[in-house]
C-alpha cells in the first residue's frame, strides 16, 4: 500500500471523479481527515473479557469503568486531551457532558437520565501519554458467548452493506482491532473474519492481534496459570494462522497488569508481609478471596487491605507477587516491572507499538484506500473504474501484511533457524521498529550510503540462503520475505536521495504497511 502521500493524491483524484457525488465528497473529507488522527485502535471480544480492565493497563491509569453499567454498553472513544472530559453523543444530534465519578474508588461515569440506548458513543479526553499516539475505542460486547456482538459494535467495526446485507462493506471506523477470547467459538471466527475483511480489505487482516484475555483465571489461580494460557495462546494462533484472520495471538492477565502499573507503596509492603507469612499459613488464607479478606486471618495486615488486594490483584497476581518478593524483588518499582512482564502485557504492548503504532501512516492510509476502493466501485463513471484499478494495484501488493504474519510465526517459534539469524530476520521485517537503521540494526543517524549497502547486503544473505538447495520451505518463504523488505529499503533510500524523493521511509515500494 501507499504510503501517506500518495494516499492523499489517490484521495485528491476520486474527488474530481466522484465530483458529481456529495455523499462520497463526504466520505472523502472524512478519510482525509482521519489521516491527520492518531490511529485508531478498537478493543472489541466477547462480554466479560476484560476489555476495560485491559484498556486501564494499557494507558496505565484507571480512566475506563470495569463495572457492568450503562457506560459499559456504549462505544467509548479515549483521546489524549489536556484535562479529563466526557462527552456523550446523544440520537438527535446533541451532545452533553457527562460526569466522571468514583464511588468506593471504582471509576464510572454518570448518565443521569440517560439510557445507554439514547447514546451514540462517548468521547473521552484524558490527559494520558499512551493516548498521544493511539486513540483507544472500548466497544460493548457480546451479550453471550453465542450471541453476535451489539449492533453499535458492527457499525463500527464492520458496517453491513448498504442492503443490509451481512457483508461488510469494508469502511470500518478504526485502523485495527485487539480482539480479547476467552475460547474460540465460531461466533469469534465469523466475527474476526469479518472486522479483517472490513479493515484489510482483500489484504486480509492486516491490523488485527488476538488477546487470549483474563489468562491468570484459564489456571485457577495456579502459579502455572501464564504457562497454561501461553500453550492456549499457541494453540489458538495456530487454528487462526490457518484461517488467516489474525496477525498474533498472545495471553495477557489484564487484571494483574493493571494492578501492577497502578501499583501502591502500601500494597507492596503488605505484599512483603506476606512473604515473610508461612506458606502453609498464606496457602491456607488464599483458599478463597473472601476466606483471604476475614477479620481473623492474617490480623497483622487490615482487613480492608487484603480485600483490595484480592479485588486487584486476584489469587494468581498475589502469589506471584509474593514468589517475586522472596526471590529477590526489594522495592514496589522492581516487583511492579517484574509483575507487567508476567503477565503478559510488555509482549502486547510491543506488538501494538511495532504493528500499530510505528505502522500507523500506513495502517491510516490502507484504511483510506480500502473505503476508496468501495466508494468507486458504487460508481458508473469510467474514469472512477479507472482510478478503482490503480487504488486495487495498491492494495493488491501485501508485503507489509506478510512481515506481519511471519512476525508472528517467529513469535510462536514456528521457524526453523538458529536465534542469531532469528534475531537479524526479526529486525529486518520490522520486529523492533521501520525505520532503515532499526531494520539494519545500524545506529541512529547513520548516513544513507551506508545504509544503502548494509540494506544490499542483507538482500544478498538472505537471497543466497533462500536459494539452499536443503532448506526447508517454510524457511525459504521467510527469506524471501526478507530480501524483499532489503530491496524495500533501498529502494526507499533511492528516492529520499533523488531530488523527487517523497522522504517515506516506509519499506516496499507498494507495501501495505512498509
Amino acid at each position: 500500500m501507499a504510503g501517506i502521500d500518495r494516499a492523499r493524491a489517490f484521495l485528491d483524484a476520486a474527488r474530481g471523479a466522484l465530483a458529481d457525488d456529495p455523499r462520497a465528497h463526504a466520505e472523502l473529507d472524512l478519510c482525509e481527515h482521519r489521516m491527520y488522527q492518531p490511529v485508531r485502535v478498537a478493543l472489541a471480544g466477547s462480554l466479560k473479557a476484560g476489555k476495560s480492565t485491559l484498556l486501564n493497563a494499557l494507558v496505565g491509569q484507571d480512566i475506563a469503568p470495569t463495572d457492568a453499567t450503562e457506560c459499559t454498553r456504549v462505544v467509548t472513544w479515549y483521546r489524549s486531551g489536556r484535562s479529563p472530559s466526557v462527552t456523550a453523543h446523544i440520537d438527535d444530534g446533541r451532545t452533553v457532558g457527562i460526569p466522571v465519578t468514583r464511588i468506593d474508588g471504582r471509576l464510572g461515569f454518570d448518565f443521569g437520565r440517560l439510557t445507554a440506548d439514547r447514546v451514540d458513543h462517548l468521547d473521552v479526553e484524558w490527559p494520558a501519554r499512551a493516548l498521544q499516539s493511539t486513540t483507544i475505542v472500548d466497544t460493548p460486547g457480546t451479550a453471550s458467548l453465542s450471541t453476535e456482538l451489539s449492533d453499535s459494535t458492527i457499525r463500527l467495526l464492520a458496517p453491513r452493506g448498504e442492503s443490509g446485507s451481512d457483508e461488510a462493506r469494508g469502511r470500518s471506523g478504526v485502523d485495527a482491532v485487539v480482539y480479547l477470547l476467552r475460547s474460540l467459538t465460531a461466533t469469534d471466527t465469523a466475527m474476526l473474519r469479518r472486522i479483517g475483511t472490513a479493515i484489510g480489505g482483500s489484504s486480509g487482516p492486516l491490523g488485527v492481534v488476538g488477546v487470549v484475555s483474563r489468562a491468570d483465571e484459564l489456571g485457577a489461580g495456579r502459579m502455572d496459570a501464564m504457562i497454561s494460557a501461553q500453550q492456549i495462546a499457541g494453540r489458538f494462533a495456530g487454528e487462526l494462522e490457518r484461517t488467516g484472520l489474525c496477525q498474533a495471538v498472545v495471553p495477557v492477565a489484564g487484571l494483574l497488569a493493571l494492578a501492577a502499573r497502578t501499583l501502591r507503596e502500601v500494597e507492596f509492603r503488605a505484599l512483603a508481609q506476606l512473604a515473610s507469612t508461612p506458606g502453609a499459613e498464606l496457602e491456607a488464607a488464599l483458599l478463597t478471596m473472601d476466606r483471604f479478606a476475614r477479620p481473623d486471618i492474617l490480623p497483622d495486615i487490615p482487613a480492608d487491605l487484603r480485600r483490595s488486594l484480592a479485588e486487584r490483584f486476584g489469587v494468581f497476581g498475589i502469589r506471584l507477587a509474593v514468589t517475586l518478593i522472596r526471590f529477590g524483588a526489594t522495592s514496589s518499582t522492581e516487583l511492579a516491572a517484574e509483575l507487567v512482564e508476567r503477565s503478559g502485557l510488555s509482549e502486547l504492548s510491543a506488538i501494538i507499538d511495532t504493528q500499530f503504532a510505528q505502522r500507523a501512516d500506513e495502517l491510516k492510509s490502507h484504511s483510506a484506500l480500502v473505503t476508496l476502493d468501495h466508494l468507486l466501485a458504487a460508481s458508473a463513471s469510467p474514469r472512477a473504474a479507472q482510478l478503482r484499478a490503480s487504488v486495487r494495484r495498491e492494495l493488491a501488493d501485501v508485503h507489509g501484511f506478510r512481515e506481519l504474519r511471519l512476525l508472528s510465526t517467529i513469535r510462536v517459534g514456528g521457524l526453523d533457524l538458529p536465534p542469531e539469524q532469528i534475531a537479524d530476520l526479526t529486525r529486518l521485517i520490522g520486529g523492533s521498529g521501520i525505520d532503515p537503521a532499526t531494520r539494519l540494526g545500524q545506529p541512529t543517524g547513520t548516513d544513507v550510503p551506508d545504509l544503502r549497502a548494509s540494506a544490499i547486503q542483507a538482500a544478498r544473505t538472505w537471497r543466497s540462503l533462500a536459494g539452499h538447495p536443503l532448506i526447508a520451505p517454510d524457511v525459504a518463504s521467510a527469506c524471501q520475505v526478507a530480501v524483499r523488505s532489503a530491496e524495500g529499503i533501498v529502494a526507499r533510500l533511492d528516492e529520499q536521495r533523488s531530488p523527487f524523493g517523497t522522504g517515506d521511509f516506509s519499506v516496499g515500494t507498494h507495501s501495505p504497511l512498509g
